[in-house]
């Protein structure tokens, strides 16, 4: 997935912004918290929320690592573009969105319909 890829299908989920943070980090967020990370350099590398379940075993695959800072909170760190097919990526960046959306407090859930 490329970085136009990535910033086309986030945008596109309902209520997403787009920060910059850290100087150097692109962030998408919804209700004002991150779901999905890059930077601008290539090849894109990416941090996403995933389930609990899932954690340990996406994080041991080649090319994904428990994501710095992150991984206490089961972020993941994927460092190769190649490691997912692009209904693979999709699906991620979906369920971190909705990870992300589910914890929302509710008056931020209720400003966002």
């Amino acid at each position: 997935m490329d970085l136009e890829t990535l910033r086309n299908y986030c945008n596109n989920l309902p209520h997403v912004t787009e920060d910059v943070k850290w100087g150097n980090d692109l962030c998408f967020l919804i209700g004002g918290k991150m779901f999905c990370v890059t930077g601008f350099s290539s090849p894109v590398k990416v941090s996403l929320k995933v389930n609990d379940e899932e954690f340990e075993e996406l994080s041991s695959r080649d090319g994904i690592i428990p994501a710095p800072y992150l991984a206490r909170y089961k972020w993941i760190y994927i460092r190769k573009e190649n490691v997912w097919s692009k209904k693979d990526w999709e699906h991620y960046i979906r369920q971190s969105y909705e990870l992300v959306k589910a914890n929302l407090p509710k008056k931020i859930l209720s400003s966002l319909k």
